[in-house]
């Protein structure tokens, strides 16, 4: 047997203890009074690194009923994108503006070209600000990773900070913090990874959190300072905007001893019976129609399951995946009776996505330094296991699932997260909101749809106002277009193009015409996404005149939304 390193159990509410360092709001124990506000509240909530069917609502075997419940009772949407990384499409959702145009084309390194910043540049305003002008109270929990990252000087300082030894100070510049952008309040990691049980770059506001509680898990401190701020908001007579975004089921893989049991034996079958099954469920569901949408084929699937020397290992793997998104899924729940107690569920839009596919990230090989500890707080040492001998969940364990399961979690479609093909841009995406939603409960909507969309959805939504200008400030327009009519089951056809580039991976979209090259392969590949949604047919050589039309597109399109220049270079 392969040995199995745990911390000690955790307390579903332990988490609430944090209420002692300062750092979070209060916990409400007293009867809220609903109010009268007619503008919707609105919550958005995006999973960090969730494959395309994890969910239950969208296929998968995970145990998600809340969400599932948001699903049932709103919709579900079958052609939303991101942008295929983390903090591209954080910078695109929250200013409504492709990735490049608000700054952050790549990571969050402070390079010298407009798209290259590395940060939300000052051509931006956020969700929160726009709709602050329109009386919104407005919060944020979990990542944040949107701004430049202060390094240290010395690869052993960086390992000190991260291990808690020494403090340096600030994460990143104060005026990039989320409470230097609208938000009145903030409680979460500035930083992209974490350790779910100690985190790093953890603050309140803009204070630090230099300790937690002996029980602490992160996707709990998010779900329940979400609570909080629900809690509080509701007393007020103002509508409210929280922006919940969490960091699970990013790695390092790390979950609860509780959560992880219940999925010990699920993914002892194997990724093409896991991956059958999703499939099988999502045709069920009417999510996919089979013969538009095949299953594709299997990443290296010369490697059989049952030949597989790691299965122990990759089998708990996909169980820790599993039992992050479960936990995540308990405090959505938590976050939904808290609007159902305070009389403000049936008036609150809540939309949830994922912020790329699954990652086929092999993190262990990074090993430490730079995000990534070598030690716990107290002094154990984090192991970065590249021959799967320790069983991946606890805190000394840095692990990821890597590119089979990805390919698993993003079932039916091909590749995975920083890559422009549909596994790594294609994002589940629920709306839920009883007073406002009058399409067929449990339904889908077709209209092409992107995360910069939601900046004109609110405004037309809550009559606030996209500014021209801000502090002094001239604002790039707002390239997305408007979810409403599709909240009326109105057949909207959305963007009728859409385009994508990240580290070399890129597409563009015309209609259900797809262009798309990987990040290591500049060759184009073309696809008919009417009849093959999972981009297994290469059409290319056919269609030479489509390609060469759409490839014209895509350079008009980089050209003018800062994608050139690149850093470094001259076109």
């Amino acid at each position: 047997m392969k040995k199995v390193l745990f911390v000690g159990l955790l307390p579903v509410m332990a988490v609430l203890s944090i209420l002692l360092l300062g750092g979070f709001e209060k916990k409400q124990t007293d009867t809220v009074q609903p109010k009268a506000a007619q503008k919707p509240n609105i919550i958005v909530i995006m999973a960090d690194d969730m494959g395309f069917s994890d969910l239950g609502c969208y296929g998968g075997e995970i145990h998600t009923p809340n969400i599932d419940f948001l699903a049932a009772n709103g919709i579900r949407y079958t052609q939303f994108y991101n942008t295929s990384r983390c903090c591209p499409t954080r910078a695109s959702l929250l200013t409504g503006l492709y990735n490049h145009q608000a700054g952050i084309g790549k990571m969050t390194d402070a390079e010298d070209e407009p798209g290259y910043r590395g940060h939300m540049t000052e051509n931006t305003v956020t969700l929160a600000e726009v709709l602050k002008s329109a009386g919104y109270q407005t919060a944020m929990t979990g990542k944040w990773h949107v701004s430049n990252t202060n390094v240290q000087k010395s690869p052993q300082e960086q390992l000190d900070w991260l291990n808690h030894k020494k403090d340096y100070g600030d994460f990143a510049p104060i005026s990039q913090y989320p409470t230097s952008r609208g938000f009145d309040r903030y409680f979460g990691n500035i930083w992209g990874v974490v350790d779910f049980f100690d985190p790093f770059s953890l603050v309140s506001g803009t204070k630090p959190i230099r300790e937690v509680p002996k029980n602490y898990y992160h996707t709990d401190a998010i779900s329940d300072t979400t609570v909080a701020y629900i809690k509080s908001f509701a007393k007020e007579s103002s509508p409210f905007f929280i922006y919940v975004a969490e960091t699970a089921p990013h790695w390092p893989l790390m979950a609860l001893p509780e959560d992880i049991a219940k999925y010990k034996d699920t993914y002892k079958s194997g990724w093409d019976a896991i991956r059958k099954a999703r499939y099988e469920k999502m045709s069920k569901l009417g999510l996919i129609d089979p013969a538009k949408t095949k299953l594709s084929k299997r990443w290296q699937d010369d490697q059989s399951w049952e030949s597989n020397p790691d299965k122990e290992w990759d089998a708990q793997a996909m169980a820790v995946h599993a039992a992050m998104i479960d936990r995540m899924d308990q405090g959505i729940g938590r976050m939904i009776n808290a609007l159902r107690e305070t009389g403000q569920l049936d008036n609150t839009l809540i939309l949830f996505l994922s912020d790329n596919g699954a990652s086929p990230e092999n993190c262990a090989a990074y090993g430490p330094g730079f995000d990534r500890p070598n030690e716990t707080r107290d002094g154990r040492k984090i192991v970065y296991d590249l021959k799967k001998q320790i069983l991946p969940g606890a805190e000394t364990s840095y692990a990821s699932i890597g590119q089979r399961w990805a390919n698993v979690a993003n079932t039916p479609y091909q590749f995975w997260k920083a890559e422009s093909y549909e596994g790594g841009v294609h994002t589940p995406l629920v709306a839920f909101w009883p007073k406002g939603i009058t399409a067929k409960k449990g339904s889908y909507s077709a209209q092409v749809g992107h995360v910069m969309d939601f900046m004109s959805t609110f405004t037309e939504l809550t009559g606030a106002t996209y500014p021209k200008t801000y502090k002094g400030h001239t604002i790039t327009p707002t390239t997305g277009v408007s979810l409403v009519p599709s909240f009326a089951g109105k057949a909207s056809a959305g963007h009728e193009t859409l385009f994508n580039e990240h580290f070399g991976a890129r597409y563009a979209r015309q209609g259900n015409w797809k262009l798309v090259s990987a990040s290591r392969d500049t060759t184009w590949s073309l696809f008919n996404l009417a009849t093959d949604k999972s981009e297994t047919q290469d059409v290319a050589a056919q269609y030479p005149d489509k390609v060469q039309q759409l490839a014209s597109l895509w350079r008009q399109w980089a050209n003018s939304h800062e994608v050139f220049p690149k850093p470094g270079r001259k076109k």
